[in-house]
């Protein structure tokens, strides 16, 4: 596909699997261990991975700590990181499946935390990827078509200076096929509004895998999947 520099309205961001660990009690966001001292996400999220792109992940890590706190989190019986006082917070990528987070207070105080990320079909990459096997392509495999058919994308990308970053990224088109008002977000973050005025807009990528999504209000939403490579390229 012919490069090309342009403008962009907007860059890069389905939370999904409901946690099944068993806190003393919850608040808004996030689950308190039965020690009270410790906390998890409460669900599941996706969230941009720096290497992966859109992946599964939830944070763990003290809860209200005094100074002299710390704990290792563990993830899947492996430690990932320690929290304290002053960096409280750690970030756990989770593998498809079963998942369990473990907030070691000492060798006597543990919470354990369980989440599923588990997947919707047998070869989806991770539980934050959508089933787009409803979407078809041309006859020349340039375009790919949704399901609702209210909307189609490149399937290959180009390379342009996206301005929002300042650096050459790897982009996609995605077009409106009618006159649908579709509201478009890519990786969970809000980018442009296609309709009678605007039928079509570049979507940069970020590194590794990207979702696009194309909502006609509460009617249907469309998704594509594309690869973003290291999230960078060469212009000509």
């Amino acid at each position: 596909m012919k490069s090309e520099r342009f403008l962009s309205s907007g860059l890069l961001a389905f939370a999904a699997a409901m946690a099944l660990g068993t806190p003393a009690w919850a608040v808004t966001g996030v689950q308190v261990g039965a020690s009270g001292k410790t906390y998890a996400s409460a669900e599941v999220q996706c969230a941009i991975h720096p290497v992966n792109g859109m992946a599964p992940m939830v944070e763990a890590g003290l809860y209200n700590p005094k100074k002299s706190a710390s704990a290792t989190v563990s993830l899947n019986g492996s430690p990932d990181s320690t929290v304290t006082f002053l960096s409280p917070d750690a970030t756990l990528w989770l593998a498809n499946g079963a998942n369990t987070v473990v907030v070691a207070l000492d060798k006597r105080t543990a919470d354990s935390y369980a989440f599923d990320a588990v997947l919707t079909y047998p070869d989806q990459p991770n539980v934050c990827i959508p089933d787009t096997r409803g979407n078809a392509m041309n006859a020349d495999k340039t375009l790919e078509y949704s399901a609702s058919q209210k909307s189609y994308a490149t399937v290959q990308s180009g390379c342009a200076l996206n301005p929002l970053t300042g650096r050459a990224q790897p982009y996609v088109h995605l077009f409106d096929n009618g006159t649908y008002l579709l509201n478009v977000s890519v990786n969970n973050v809000p980018l442009t509004q296609l309709g009678i005025s605007r039928k079509s807009t570049p979507v940069f990528l970020a590194a590794g895998l990207n979702v696009i999504s194309a909502a006609n209000g509460a009617l249907s939403t469309d998704y594509y999947v594309r690869r973003g490579g290291e999230g960078t390229c060469t212009l000509p």
